[in-house]
């Protein structure tokens, strides 16, 4: 190398990188011709991580702190490069630092509802919202896996990557825990607790430290909402069938009113529907009454009172056969349902 060669030949110093904000996770130092000085300082920031590789193998890891290089504070790449104990010329190789803080508010959800197996309604469909944060926590596995040889790599290059792997173990996270639906809500921490714990070694694989993960919302579709608020219905009126009957009939007047007003489409279908919601109501009422009560009333009644409703082999089958249906609806429980059927196979013997 010539004298003018030698002079014109740049040496680097020091190697520090300084984030910009944009993101980046991995940035490589830009080396072009430029050589590493011997005892160069290597400044790593705190929340930073720093790679040295040589001809494509990672040599010496750093974390936060300010290194002389020297053959001391590069054991494994001297080592791969079979210097002397000593070496007082410049070298190459690569240097890549890393982002190890948090990257927040990343966000997680269900583009469509996920299957999941719930203790009280057998298989639900549901949807989630929330966030994750995460960190690189190993920089030889991250830049393996990951980032390898690119000048610069990026949190939203990597976002679909993990939102779907979140997703993944959604159903997982809610069979761990084993929250019924109608809990998760008051139980949101539990859950994002579980689903951590479900997803983290999907992360560590891939060099990262999922630190938190938070549920902002559930939800189920239409028609099983519908059937729950029937049943949050009748928790209110005190599970009292004759009153759950009323309760339903009453919520169908609005609609029969709504078709007289439109001039009356509908309306015959209408009647029959709330007269056979009455009929059933005060069949299944007298019903109950006549199964809870403990000793004869009847003689204590006036003798213009009405003499007690009489049913047929068929009536009582019918009636176990729409009893039958609210219990599939979810509307009964199967407690409600086996003690309601008991009281009417009596009444057949």
């Amino acid at each position: 190398m010539g004298l003018m060669d030698f002079i014109k030949k740049q040496f680097i110093d020091v190697l520090q990188w300084t984030e910009d904000g944009d993101g980046t996770l991995a940035w490589r130092y830009p080396m072009q011709d430029f050589e590493i000085q011997y005892g160069a300082q290597l400044v790593v920031r705190e929340s930073q991580l720093a790679v040295f590789v040589n001809e494509g193998k990672v040599a010496d890891v750093f974390g936060p702190g300010t290194y002389k290089l020297t053959t001391q504070t590069l054991p494994l790449l001297t080592n791969l490069k079979n210097w002397d104990k000593l070496f007082e010329s410049p070298f190459k190789s690569d240097v890549y630092f890393f982002s190890s803080r948090q990257q927040i508010d990343q966000r997680w959800g269900t583009p469509q509802p996920v299957t999941i197996r719930d203790k009280d309604f057998g298989a639900v469909r549901l949807r989630a919202f929330g966030n994750y944060a995460y960190r690189i926590a190993d920089a030889k596995r991250f830049h393996q896996e990951i980032s390898g040889t690119r000048d610069r790599y990026t949190a939203q290059e990597l976002d679909g990557q993990l939102r779907g792997t979140i997703l993944q173990h959604i159903s997982d996270a809610v069979a761990q825990s084993g929250i019924p639906f109608l809990d998760l809500a008051a139980n949101q921490v539990e859950f994002a607790s579980q689903l951590q714990a479900a997803t983290s070694p999907a992360f560590e694989k891939l060099g990262l430290k999922l630190e938190s993960v938070t549920l902002q919302s559930v939800s189920l579709p239409e028609e099983l909402q519908k059937i729950l608020d029937q049943k949050i219905g009748m928790g209110m009126i005190g599970q009292n069938m004759g009153q759950f009957m009323q309760y339903q009939t009453a919520q169908a007047i609005p609609k029969l009113a709504e078709g007289v007003g439109q001039g009356g489409g509908g309306i015959a279908g209408d009647a029959m529907g709330l007269g056979a919601g009455l009929a059933l109501g005060q069949t299944l009422a007298q019903q109950m009454a006549a199964g809870l009560a403990a000793q004869p009333q009847a003689a204590a009644q006036p003798a213009a009172a009405a003499a007690p409703v009489t049913q047929s082999a068929d009536d009582i089958m019918s009636l176990l056969e729409k009893l039958g249906e609210l219990k599939a609806k979810g509307i009964l429980t199967e407690e409600e349902f086996a003690a309601k059927k008991a009281d009417l196979l009596k009444k057949l013997g």
